[in-house]
């Protein structure tokens, strides 16, 4: 048994590379399949433009004041 990865053989070092590449090959599928398959409804669809209004300020006692 190799106790370090510097005194490792070749085999060993092999072992790490196949795992690390089937883990990533099962993160990668694991991504590709938790996404959903809708339609994507909140995406920006709409053409409207919203523009900003007149600026206000909430004052402490709750009520506002247009500037």
């Amino acid at each position: 048994m190799n106790h370090s990865i510097h005194s490792a053989d070749r085999a060993t070092h092999l072992k790490i590379v196949v795992v690390a590449l089937v883990a990533g090959i099962m993160v990668a599928g694991f991504g590709i399949a938790a996404r959903t398959n809708a339609d994507y409804s909140q995406t920006a669809q709409s053409t409207q433009v919203i523009k900003a209004g007149k600026p206000v300020v909430v004052t402490s006692a709750g009520t506002s004041e247009i500037r």
